[in-house]
């Protein structure tokens, strides 16, 4: 008769975890879901400006076809995107399918997003959260990479240089009056640096974001490969 019992208060116990912990995800997913890639309903940007040489190694790497980056035209800090975010998570294609996007507008875009592909995409995953025109998107885009100054010494990168990612978060710091430690994070692969991202409300000023910063780069130091073509 005890052990009966015992079973019985054990299923009972463990049908009341379940059920909280299903109540608990319920709750979870609608505070998510409320806005979850609704087009507008988001919190601030983050600007993501991509070190155009590692992703042309990389590629190299991995023998995909030619990316037209990767030619002749010497490439920096290029932008990878401008991406609405939620405090906690973000939004992505908020609109299927997407509004098609003027070739006029790409065409417009290639001195700061060097790849057609690369426009379109973002576009496609990331411009339709924003609640703007595909026009007023990417002329925000524009505005937000003029509000950023690339520190110097990554304007004309012509030999390959080794850094801690600490001090090109420190450098965009000092370049950028206003801008504080959080509200930019440095991200890597293996070896070499990837991306800088920067946090900007939605009237493209900075502003911290911490979720941004545990995504960061944790290596000690990564590689700059130096800026192709010439």
């Amino acid at each position: 008769m005890f052990h009966s019992r015992l079973h019985s208060l054990s299923r009972f116990l463990i049908s009341l975890a379940l059920t909280a912990g299903l109540v608990a995800l319920a709750g979870s997913a609608m505070a998510q879901d409320r806005r979850q890639n609704a087009p507008g309903e988001f919190d601030f940007y983050v600007l993501s400006l991509s070190w155009s040489p590692s992703f042309c190694e990389e590629a190299a790497e991995r023998g995909g076809r030619s990316q037209i980056q990767c030619g002749g035209r010497p490439y920096a800090f290029v932008v990878h995107g401008l991406w609405p975010q939620y405090e906690n998570g973000f939004p992505e294609y908020c609109q299927r399918p997407a509004p098609r996007l003027n070739r006029n507008i790409v065409s417009s875009m290639l001195d700061l997003m060097p790849a057609p592909g690369l426009i379109f995409n973002e576009w496609d995953k990331h411009g339709t959260c924003s609640g703007l025109s595909d026009r007023n998107y990417f002329e925000t885009i524009r505005k937000a990479r003029a509000v950023i100054k690339i520190p110097a010494e990554y304007l004309d990168l012509s030999q390959a240089k080794t850094v801690a990612p600490a001090d090109v978060e420190e450098a965009f710091i000092k370049a950028n009056p206003g801008l504080s430690s959080s509200a930019v994070s440095v991200t890597c692969n293996r070896t070499r640096l990837s991306e800088v991202r920067i946090c900007l409300n939605k009237d493209l000023q900075f502003r911290s974001c911490e979720e941004l910063d545990r995504r960061a780069c944790r290596r000690d130091q990564v590689t700059m490969p130096p800026i192709r073509g010439g």
